[in-house]
């Protein structure tokens, strides 16, 4: 008997797969037949036991849904995407999603997530729908059994993000936990000297194998394809479960080390600097001196009984302890031609402490034919930041040339001088805070009860979802020095939820909605306006959206178009006097994205899809900006990835992708200032894997090139700021599973 790899397929499904074979071929086929059979059946299960892209996922307090019974635009990157892509990061993970950019936060090397044309900070994404629980800044995905993107505003699903951001999009982590038995070990290399390697480790045990065990663990260390960059990775997560008669447990514990050293910074234009040429691709313009260095705790409890057929109460909670360091350099450009400009230092130590919670009943009946899924419950979220900042004071000698400030140096694009670490400035305003005590500088609580109806009709066919959710925040302001309270944040706000959808076919359904994102309202400034601190209330953005999704022969295709409108601010400016601050600005997202994930046939993969963002301003100071395009937001987005097993060698599988993004704005322009934008560019990724069978297992070896032509480019301006995209990485891995 020949078995043919099978993409896609569950671990369950290949082994009744193989099941169907006859006793009887088994029986008296020859023994080289078995061991090619027992070999093909190696490499099945090696090639792909798991779906790499999936369009189900978990949508807030709804719960978990199929994708044609979902009203909203949700992609889950599972744990075996993870593995075959060899991704470092979930930044890496989002490579895959054409609604999605990553870029770094100003001067440090978080990563910031941009979805339609909206920032989501790493602050604000989820575990196990549980804000303030996720590690911050930089996480690695290696401990996650999907990477679940939600395009569209999240308020009733998942609550405010407690970071203020979120607007366009959610991105929700999944816990690893025990299936099956499982020891997996990887080896792997990347970039200029990256080396390290993960353990995968699962089992479950008992009479009716009711208590499972999940443990996780990762190591990376060396030198990027960045000159001189340097990474170090360090790793640790376990999840215990019990599942039992109408209850199900789930305890998960992770540990997270991140540092980075001598990194590339973002750059800035001073006013009326042109875009500079990009330096070539492996070129380092920042200092030896800087660094980040993340420590991340956190732990995670749930607990869900069936209380009766088709109802449940669940109740979870998390916390998460962590800790930063970084001396952080920005470049800004003072001169496009030369690439001469200014340089700085910044260094900043901050611990978080975060508690988040929520509880809840779902349930579902049925009266005449019509059916009900009822969701009440509530969440809560409680952060505590404490930090200190201090720039550096440069001496004469570093920034004369340039006419730089005390806390500035200067320096190149192109040709980077080196310049000692300087001591901490001890101007007022320039430091603050103990570096030995840190000083608590802020506090939130973010509570809120939500409730939700879904009601089918027709079988089905006819899904109609209405709620709301009454949100409270609460954020307090502390200064560093007196530790006294300056400000006080409370307020609340509803948000309600419409969702329709139609299944005209049993593949087929289309969709619409109309949800509104929250984020925490500004205060305004405490000098230089008519109204110093004044408190605003939350931004309520509103969203519509019609979409369409189709399941067929393996793929799973979306077609979504929506519209954002997302408040903001400026400050008057009057014939006289001061100014206001006001919460009258606008600016508008609408756009299009297509989507194509799945395996149309057993030798063929598609992960990807194309967008269309359309971001202006549609209300300023006096309508002079309305009309213009938003800064940082590209027209148009493709990420299309195509993996093809080759008939001759069916062990290999070939991988390609192409990434492309639209120009970009840097700024707004006015009469003072010219238009800058970014060209757009493009990328391709290249890679192969093949599976081996050594003892009767699995060995599976991996090799990729990202940015194979070693382009040079400016990959964001989102931000105001230009970030250039990675050199070309080349990663190397190899998988032994027993």
């Amino acid at each position: 008997m020949r078995i043919s790899i099978i993409r896609g397929s569950s671990a369950a499904a290949l082994a009744a797969t193989f099941a169907i074979a006859s006793p009887a071929f088994a029986q008296h086929a020859p023994r080289d037949a078995e061991s090619e059979e027992s070999r093909n059946d190696i490499i099945v299960t090696g090639q792909q036991a798991q779906k790499q892209v999936v369009s189900d996922g978990n949508i807030g307090v709804l719960g978990n849904k199929d994708a044609l019974s979902t009203p909203f635009n949700i992609t889950s990157y599972t744990a075996q995407l993870i593995l075959d892509q060899q991704s470092e990061t979930i930044g890496d993970v989002l490579e895959n999603d054409p609604s999605v950019r990553t870029t770094y936060g100003s001067g440090n090397q978080s990563e910031l997530f941009v979805i339609r044309g909206f920032a989501l900070n790493g602050d604000d994404v989820s575990i196990d729908g549980l804000y303030g629980v996720t590690p911050r800044q930089l996480v690695s995905p290696e401990l996650y059994e999907s990477v679940q993107v939600l395009n569209g505003a999240s308020a009733f699903l998942f609550g405010a993000a407690p970071g203020g951001s979120g607007i366009g999009g959610g991105i929700n982590l999944v816990p690893k936990r025990a299936q099956k038995t499982l020891i997996r070990g990887t080896a792997s290399y990347s970039a200029d000297g990256i080396l390290g390697g993960n353990v995968d480790i699962g089992t479950r045990f008992g009479p009716d194998r009711e208590f499972g065990i999940r443990v996780n663990g990762v190591y990376r260390s060396g030198d990027t394809a960045v000159d001189n960059e340097h990474r170090e990775v360090k790793v640790a997560g376990a999840s215990f479960d019990f599942r039992k008669g109408p209850g199900r447990f789930f305890l998960d514990f992770g540990y997270e080390e991140q540092a980075a050293n001598y990194s590339r910074p973002t750059v800035r234009l001073a006013n009326n600097i042109a875009v500079p040429r990009t330096p070539d691709a492996n070129d380092n313009y920042g200092q030896p001196w800087t660094f980040t260095k993340l420590r991340d705790i956190y732990a995670l409890a749930r607990v869900e009984i069936d209380i009766a057929k088709d109802w449940m109460v669940y109740l979870a909670a998390g916390m998460r302890d962590g800790s930063e360091k970084g001396d952080y350099s920005t470049l800004t450009i003072t001169n496009a031609a030369t690439g001469a400009g200014t340089g700085s230092r910044l260094y900043v130590p901050r611990e978080d402490n975060n508690e988040s919670g929520q509880f809840g009943l779902r349930g579902k009946f049925a009266v005449s034919g019509i059916t009900n899924e009822i969701n009440f419950g509530g969440s809560a979220t409680y952060t505590e930041n404490r930090n200190a900042f201090a720039f550096g004071a440069f001496p004469a000698a570093v920034r004369t040339a340039c006419g730089a400030s005390a806390t500035s140096f200067c320096t190149n694009l192109y040709n980077a001088p080196i310049v000692d670490r300087p001591p901490n400035s001890v101007t007022p305003g320039l430091v603050s805070g103990s570096f030995t005590d840190l000083p608590r500088v802020s506090t939130g609580a973010f509570t809120s009860l939500f409730a939700s109806d879904t009601i089918g009709f027709l079988g089905d066919r006819i899904l109609v979802t209405v709620g709301a959710r009454r949100q409270n925040m609460i954020v307090n302001a502390y200064n560093r020095t007196t530790l006294a309270r300056t400000s006080r944040y409370d307020e609340s706000r509803t948000t309600p939820v419409v969702g329709v959808i139609v299944k005209p076919a049993g593949t087929v359904s289309l969709y619409a909605n109309r949800i509104e994102g929250l984020a925490q309202g500004p205060t305004a400034p405490l000098t230089n306006v008519t109204n110093p601190g004044e408190v605003f209330a939350p931004y309520k953005s509103v969203q519509y959206e019609l979409g369409g999704k189709m399941a067929i022969h393996g793929l799973t295709g979306t077609v979504a178009l929506y519209q954002t409108k997302q408040p903001s601010t400026f400050t008057t400016t009057p014939a006289s006097g001061l100014g206001t601050f006001v919460v009258d600005g606008e600016q508008r997202n609408r756009g299009v994205e297509v989507t194509l994930n799945g395996e149309p046939a057993d030798w063929l993969c598609f992960i990807g899809g194309f967008s269309v963002n359309d971001a202006k301003i549609t209300k300023s100071l006096n309508g002079v900006n309305n009309g213009k395009k938003a800064i940082g937001v590209p027209d148009y987005q493709v990420n299309f990835g195509t993996e093809v097993v080759p008939s001759f060698i069916e062990a290999l599988t070939l991988t390609g992708r192409v990434v492309l993004t639209g120009k970009q704005m840097i700024n707004i322009p006015s009469a003072a200032a010219a238009a800058q934008e970014l060209p757009d560019w493009v990328r391709f990724d290249l890679g192969a894997r093949y599976v081996a069978v050594i003892g009767e297992h699995p060995v599976t070896f991996r090799m990729s090139a990202e940015n194979i032509a070693n382009r040079r480019y400016w990959s964001s301006a989102f931000g105001g700021y230009l970030l250039q995209g990675s050199p070309r990485t080349v990663k190397a891995s190899m998988t032994f599973e027993y």
